[in-house]
């Protein structure tokens, strides 16, 4: 499994992807209200290919909440036929490492806390923030790549 940062010439296969893993609707939910106009961060945009062929993508997007700096990871993708093989874990790990190394803090998600807890993301860690248009904030979760990182963080998450 090669993960490499995302290039230019990766894009359309991104967005194809993206398509086939959460449909053409994916920018109706809450989470791409705070991507839209911004650029994922270029250094923490990553894809896995096997054979040239791209079969996985992550990315990460800058991000506030009140006054603090923060990441939000996603969307991640898996070709529908390659998932549940550990791509989309040995992505998330890799990405998440390289954050830290990086010297972000914090990491906040929308997803499913059963699945993300398994690389330490949890709700009690954002029981604090909120989203706008995400309304089941059961779904909205959080990271601490430095030990203490939420500490006093409150408010709702907003675009940079």
């Amino acid at each position: 499994m090669d993960i490499l940062l995302q290039q230019s010439s990766d894009a359309q296969s991104v967005e194809e992807l993206l398509d086939v893993a959460f449909g053409e609707d994916r920018f109706k939910k809450a989470a791409y209200a705070l991507r839209e106009g911004v650029d994922p961060i270029a250094d923490l945009a990553f894809v896995v290919k096997d054979d040239g062929k791209l079969i996985a993508t992550l990315r990460f997007w800058p991000v506030k909440i009140g006054s603090h700096d923060a990441l939000l990871l996603g969307p991640i993708a898996v070709k529908p036929e390659l998932q549940g093989q550990g791509y989309g874990i040995k992505l998330m790990k890799h990405g998440l490492e390289r954050a830290k190394e990086l010297g972000h803090s914090r990491v906040i998600l929308v997803g499913d806390e059963s699945y993300y807890s398994r690389l330490g993301f949890s709700r009690k860690c954002a029981e604090n923030i909120t989203m706008k248009g995400q309304d089941d904030l059961s779904r909205l979760l959080a990271l601490e790549l430095l030990t203490g990182s939420f500490y006093n963080v409150i408010g709702e998450i907003s675009r940079v």
